[in-house]
């Protein structure tokens, strides 16, 4: 049953949070959240209905607020807010590719942003630094226990794992700056977060940063904070990430993706522990340890000029490589039994064990987007209380993979048969199309054939996949 255009909700007495969203189950699901958090909440399933409501009473003490929404949207939203009140902090929801609507919302007064899908570990650190409140140590250990999957047994359970933890045991006690790489979904914030928590600035700030979700201008401000005035709309000053993690440990996520603008401030940072703020001219000292992670080839990138080598040298102190989840098949079985208690418990379905097929299709299953891909799979099973769909395309990409090998094997035996008769420029040929063509296959699975950000992935243009995908044969699944 809809809620309405609006709607007041309480339950105990804290912080009170409008949540504006179009999508009724987000509205429920974050009112829900955060009531059992401590929280007032309010809804609107609109931007007219939200300033219908911010008329008629007190103003509330945060705003969530979605960017996509018919009607008024949430920038359309964001301004009539402002000029009705510019002290509320506004956080904006946003879908994941929306860089520029994010950057008009920071500019006319966001104080944050979260991306959809978000965790719910996430969304709470961020509406608690909004509102100004401190996590205490006991807080922080349980969300990060809640983020990195609530059991050590879990996390490192499989001997590569285990040699990971001892690494960042033996560096506890340091600030040495370190370098995460891994494939997408191996657990790279994990290892991070793991860093921080057993290190000597646990009960400081721990600050992540995504690199790629931003453009270069709203990063840099983003990072480094701005002066009133730097900009239109920059109407006071903002503290960067660097500020705010002042004491403690900033995670800067895909670490690849930064301009090279910004390399060179982000290296005078390590090399001075200080900056200044956009439109400012007075140096800002910060104590601060540097934790980074990439799934992109930083040495490669630094021998192509398109990653800086001094800088790669600081950040490259203690390398951790994280391996793919198909080299860590024993940790399966327990991501599996964690995944399905969170998730029977999240969305109120009965808890049931997978069958014996799936586990084994999941010992097989190569699962190209780890750890992460596993956790959807389950999410999937659950919230659908069935395992067909998820059999059937798995075993689709199974048969996949199993042509492609049988396609190669095929080509050596047609050159030893010959005897040399098939050329070696064609046998370069259909070579580099079979590795073409699972390469696309994988990335297209990993993305649920989003071919535009497969293209990104792949660092080839969108026309250019289209056709590579026409030249290999391969179509969608269903």
């Amino acid at each position: 049953m809809s809620r309405g255009p609006a709607k007041k909700r309480t339950r105990r007495k804290g912080p009170r949070i409008l949540v504006i969203d179009d999508a009724e189950g987000i509205r429920t699901f974050l009112a829900n959240l955060l009531e059992v958090k401590g929280y007032e909440v309010d809804t609107a399933e609109d931007g007219r209905s939200a300033l219908a409501l911010l008329e008629g009473g007190a103003a509330p003490d945060l705003v969530l607020l979605d960017v996509m929404m018919p009607g008024l949207d949430g920038i359309a939203t964001l301004r009539k807010i402002r000029e009705r009140n510019e002290r509320i902090p506004v956080v904006m929801l946003s879908v994941v590719g929306k860089a520029a609507t994010i950057v008009e919302a920071m500019r006319i007064g966001a104080v944050d942003y979260v991306s959809k899908p978000f965790e719910e570990e996430e969304l709470e650190l961020t509406i608690r630094q909004a509102l100004g409140l401190r996590v205490l140590e006991d807080e922080r250990d349980d969300l990060l226990a809640r983020v990195s999957g609530g059991s050590e047994n879990t996390v490192w359970r499989s001997e590569p794992m285990r040699k990971i933890r001892e690494v960042i045991e033996q560096i506890s006690d340091t600030d040495v700056t370190v370098l995460i790489q891994g494939e997408s979904g191996v657990g790279k914030e994990i290892v991070a977060r793991t860093v921080h928590a057993t290190s000597t600035r646990a009960a400081e700030p721990f600050v992540k940063v995504n690199c790629a979700a931003l453009p270069e201008e709203l990063l840099e401000s983003e990072l480094f904070g701005y002066e009133k005035g730097a900009f239109t709309g920059a109407t006071g000053r903002k503290y960067g990430k660097f500020e705010v993690a002042n004491a403690g440990t900033i995670f800067l996520d895909e670490i690849g993706e930064m301009s090279p603008g910004l390399q060179a401030k982000l290296l005078q940072v390590l090399q001075d522990s200080e900056f200044t703020r956009l439109g400012g001219n007075r140096e800002v000292q910060v104590d601060v340890r540097v934790v980074c992670a990439t799934n992109r080839p930083l040495l490669e990138m630094v021998s192509q000029n398109r990653f800086r080598e001094d800088l790669f040298f600081r950040l490259n102190v203690v390398n951790v490589l994280i391996p793919p989840l198909r080299d860590r098949r024993d940790e399966i079985p327990a991501f599996v039994d964690m995944f399905l208690r969170r998730y029977s418990a999240r969305y109120a379905k009965p808890l049931r064990p997978l069958s014996p097929d799936l586990m084994g299709v999941f010992k097989r299953y190569a699962f190209p987007g780890n750890v992460r891909e596993l956790e959807n799979l389950i999410k999937r099973v659950v919230v659908l209380e069935s395992e067909d769909s998820i059999l059937e395309d798995l075993r689709d990409k199974e048969g996949g993979q199993r042509r492609g090998r049988d396609a190669m094997r095929e080509l050596l035996a047609e050159v030893e048969a010959t005897a040399g008769e098939v050329p070696l420029r064609e046998v370069g040929r259909r070579a580099a199309l079979e590795a073409e063509r699972e390469a696309i296959r994988t990335m297209l699975d990993h993305t649920n054939w989003n071919r535009k950000q497969a293209a990104k992935l792949l660092q080839v243009s969108y026309k250019t996949l289209l056709q590579k995908i026409r030249e290999c044969g391969l179509e969608h699944p269903r």
